[in-house]
């Protein structure tokens, strides 16, 4: 089973950025697709975004243009480029891996995703 590990977390005034990383555990990670996904106190896990192992993406709305996810196989790293942030976007974010083919992976359902990390947090002050 694939461990993950979010870094990258902070607080950060409305408007600025923050760079956010996953590292997995071993070197399976290529065969994952895998996502980003956030959750507000009293909310539930929103999806955020998702790349498939050959680097297709999907993005919801609300970070279209704003965020940017990517991967670094050779490092077994996957990334989360966050710009104009703002408090909307503070939450608990988490990396998960998904256990499904890609056209399951990019509807971005929690339960397609099994692998999770523990989570790190982005506060956005207004």
């Amino acid at each position: 089973q694939v461990q993950l590990v979010e870094s990258g977390g902070g607080s950060v005034a409305a408007g600025g950025s923050l760079t956010l990383s996953c590292t997995a555990s071993e070197g399976t990670f290529t065969k994952y697709a895998m996502g980003w996904f956030r959750q507000a106190p009293g909310k539930e896990h929103d999806a955020v975004a998702a790349i498939s192992a050959g680097g297709s993406l999907k993005y919801v709305d609300s970070v279209k243009g704003r965020f940017t996810i990517s991967r670094d196989n050779a490092k077994n790293t996957l990334s989360l480029q966050m710009t104009n942030l703002g408090p909307a976007d503070d939450a608990m974010y988490y990396c998960a891996a998904c256990g499904e083919l890609w056209y399951k992976c990019v509807l971005m359902l929690p339960s397609v995703f099994p692998h999770w990390g523990q989570g790190t947090q982005v506060t956005v002050s207004s």
